[in-house]
């Protein structure tokens, strides 16, 4: 049986790696906030973000294994401004990945603290608390590999996944809001288009399918294994839509019904301890610790992963250049203790952000799987086509979401 389960984690390896970074502290604020707020009313924006999420990593993947060559790579060398365009989503990526780790920490170093004064150890100091979670990644990305990269997301993600669907039974939501939320709406009110636009950020995250192309490389698959990269990535956006549909049914089940909102991630673990005791509490803080600390590791690595991408060259995380960038990466976590705004504040920030990135991305994977020269006989068929066109177009009206409620 054992045996068994490793060898179904080893097939949805790139997946779980996915699953890692794209569930992390962002996915948990923005639903629970969706949840809270608006009951399930913004499902449809989770669901339309899970399939278009599934397509756009079947597409990256496909080019990777018929190419050989990364994402950014691909679009530096097949367009015309090729160049332009890769340098542009490199920035624009590592920028909202700053911005992201930065919400990330400080939510895992403010759940650790009220973890600490749950469990009675006293009083602990946010700057030594980050100090030491930086210390320790750094350690990891000094001495690991990507294997041990996999391995410990994996335990992350399995953490994670276990805790919610355990503190979902616990606080017992109400199923009949829940299902009667579910009608498809646009809420009224501050903040509700930023809030869809972080909803499609964080789940149909442009990062994911840049890096998804890296961790399909690492993992050595070949055209061979094109059908276990569908298969991977299918398991990937449904395990992104459980987590984030279990997180947002259990805010609406609870806090919404209850009329209370949600404007820090402390104040959901205050809010649910009377539902579901100090145990679901403590629960929900390893869940978001487990969570946090998943999107860490692929946060540091995005920078000299997507660099060793657009060069073409080698990805060696034992390199000088990824011990450095990763380094600088680790340095943003100790941000919000130095800049004035709440860590879920950053979150869905960056997060909405991240959407409008996405076309971006969207519009040039179209492009590729599209070249009959590049791609062979594996060139996209019309329901990638489709898939792909909705893709695009949903990136094209989340982003307007994301710029008019910033504006």
């Amino acid at each position: 049986m054992k045996r068994k389960i490793l060898i179904a984690l080893a097939a949805v390896g790139p997946g779980l790696f996915l699953i890692g970074y794209n569930i992390g502290t962002g996915s948990i604020t923005t639903m629970a906030k969706a949840g809270a707020n608006y009951g399930m009313t913004l499902f449809w924006a989770l669901l339309l973000s899970a399939l278009f999420t599934y397509i756009l990593m079947v597409a990256y993947g496909q080019v990777t294994l018929v190419t050989g060559h990364t994402a950014l790579y691909n679009i530096r060398k097949h367009f015309k401004l090729g160049t332009v365009l890769a340098v542009y989503i490199l920035i624009a990526l590592v920028t909202g990945e700053l911005l992201a780790i930065m919400g990330v920490m400080g939510i895992v170093v403010d759940l650790i603290l009220e973890g600490i004064r749950l469990m009675g150890w006293g009083e602990a100091d946010a700057f030594r608390v980050t100090l030491v979670l930086v210390i320790g990644l750094f350690a990891l990305l000094w001495f690991g590999k990507y294997k041990l990269f996999e391995k410990i997301l994996t335990f992350f993600v399995i953490l994670m996944g276990l805790c919610f669907i355990l503190v979902f039974f616990l606080v017992k939501p109400d199923f009949g809001a829940i299902a009667r939320g579910m009608v498809p709406s646009i809420p009224e009110g501050d903040g509700a288009f930023q809030l869809i636009a972080a909803m499609a950020g964080t789940t149909c995250s442009a990062a994911v399918f840049v890096v998804r192309s890296t961790v399909v490389a690492e993992k050595g698959w070949t055209i061979e294994n094109l059908k276990d990269e569908k298969k991977d990535a299918f398991v990937s956006a449904g395990m992104m839509l459980l987590l984030s549909g279990i997180i947002m049914a259990v805010s609406a089940g609870t806090l919404y019904v209850m009329g209370l909102s949600l404007d820090t991630t402390v104040e959901m673990i205050h809010l649910f301890e009377p539902l579901g005791g100090k145990v679901a509490a403590f629960i929900l803080i390893l869940g978001i610790v487990g969570a946090g600390l998943s999107t860490v590791f692929p946060i540091i690595l995005i920078a000299p992963w997507l660099i060793s991408d657009f060069a073409g060259k080698s990805r060696d995380i034992k390199s000088p250049m990824f011990r450095i960038l990763g380094f600088i990466g680790l340095l943003f976590g100790f941000g919000l203790i130095f800049i004035e705004k709440t860590p879920p504040a950053m979150m869905i920030f960056s997060q909405a952000f991240q959407a409008m990135i996405l076309p971006a991305v969207a519009i040039p994977i179209l492009i590729l799987i599209m070249n009959k020269n590049l791609m062979g006989k594996h060139v996209a068929r019309t329901r990638m086509k489709t898939g792909l066109i909705a893709v695009i177009i949903f990136s094209l009206i989340t982003t307007y979401f994301a710029i008019i409620d910033l504006i």
